[in-house]
């Protein structure tokens, strides 16, 4: 390793100041967007020494980055507990396999006096994390349904058919026009009886009906809080991405990259609030409440009437009852299911039994 090696605990404090100076957007890769940053330290419930990550530099080059949220846990008492999500955990190639990889992870770790939550992680940690002093705590199916043949995921998936790629484009393309027109056909009298409301922000009686269902949430839930993690100042819009002067690790700069929240209105009465994230052909759902569970199939209509006007292929989600229902209701190519686990680590304060993740927890995206 290099003598010029340099590991960054990242506080509010201190990404304010790094923002003031543009100290992380000078080359080539950045940690986040700006905007990210900036939508960061807006977070209503974050004091200036909480800890956003930590950084690892080499001849001021990043090399690596552990993305932290800081957040608060409330416990079955009513106790409310800071807690820290790990979201990222990026090293560079070069470091991957070595000491240091290990060692910017557990500067992290301790920097936040070991509380620390994971919501899922990928299956190639599945070993690192077999070996250190976690426990799961919460598992649940994460659903993928993609509405084409994804051609990037054939591709990944079977690397033989890379010489393939336009041919398999072509079918992608036609898969796509043909689920589209089929499920449109599907629609056509399923949301006459709608109306659907666009928000920025939260009117006090869309508040009312995201507290309502959010009281055995895992994740405090405030006004404030709410409107925060779904603000559209997190993402910025590229139309040249090429000439943008950095690229970022997290998610949060793209061509086509924005968020929509909406009211679902039956005879002028709420019944659903839902969020989503599009990121390209990527459709990421935040939340999907509903007013009663008879009202889930409806505003499944009315996801999906929203969903089909975007260009989008795939929808991610971690509620089993909502990709149940649009698979039951809609026509798809297939839908892939994966267990995910989420952790907490053994030092931390909270009691790992008596948690449990709800869909609107720990959605950063």
């Amino acid at each position: 390793m290099s003598n010029k090696l340099e590991v960054i605990g990242i506080t509010k404090q201190i990404l304010s100041k790094a923002l003031e100076d543009n100290t992380y957007w000078t080359g080539p890769l950045a940690p986040m967007s700006k905007s990210k940053a900036k939508w960061l330290l807006s977070n209503p419930r974050i004091d200036d020494d909480d800890y956003f990550g930590v950084i690892g530099l080499e001849n001021k080059t990043l090399i690596a980055f552990i993305y932290m949220i800081p957040d608060l846990v409330q416990i079955p008492n009513g106790e409310l507990k800071k807690a820290y999500w790990i979201i990222h955990w990026w090293v560079a190639s070069q470091y991957k396999n070595t000491v240091f990889s290990t060692y910017i992870y557990n500067e992290a770790v301790n920097l936040t006096g070991k509380q620390i939550l994971i919501k899922a992680y990928t299956e190639n940690v599945e070993a690192f994390y077999s070996k250190q002093p976690f426990t799961v705590f919460h598992t649940r199916p994460r659903c993928t349904l993609f509405f084409s043949l994804d051609t990037n995921t054939i591709v990944g998936r079977f690397p033989r058919l890379k010489p393939f790629r336009a041919i398999i484009s072509v079918m992608d393309t036609g898969s796509y026009k043909l689920i589209k027109t089929l499920n449109l056909a599907k629609l056509k009298h399923k949301t006459k009886h709608l109306t659907y409301e666009y928000i920025n922000e939260l009117d006090e009686i869309t508040w009312q009906f995201i507290q309502e269902r959010s009281k055995q949430d895992l994740i405090y839930k405030t006004k404030d809080y709410v409107n925060w993690q779904l603000s559209s100042a997190q993402y910025v819009q590229t139309p040249l991405i090429k000439k943008h002067p950095y690229s970022s690790l997290e998610t949060g700069m793209s061509n086509n990259i924005y968020i929509h929240n909406f009211k679902i209105l039956k005879d002028n009465i709420l019944i659903g609030f839902v969020a989503y994230t599009i990121n390209f052909n990527e459709c990421n759902i935040k939340y999907f409440l509903v007013k009663e569970d008879s009202d889930v199939n409806t505003c499944v209509d009315a996801f999906m009437d929203n969903f089909l006007a975007t260009k989008s292929t795939f929808i991610f989600t971690d509620d089993e009852v909502v990709a149940t229902a649009i698979s039951k209701r809609f026509r798809s190519i297939f839908t892939y299911k994966v267990l995910k686990k989420a952790l907490i680590h053994k030092k931390t304060t909270l009691d790992a039994e008596s948690l449990t993740i709800q869909n609107c927890d720990g959605h950063f995206y």
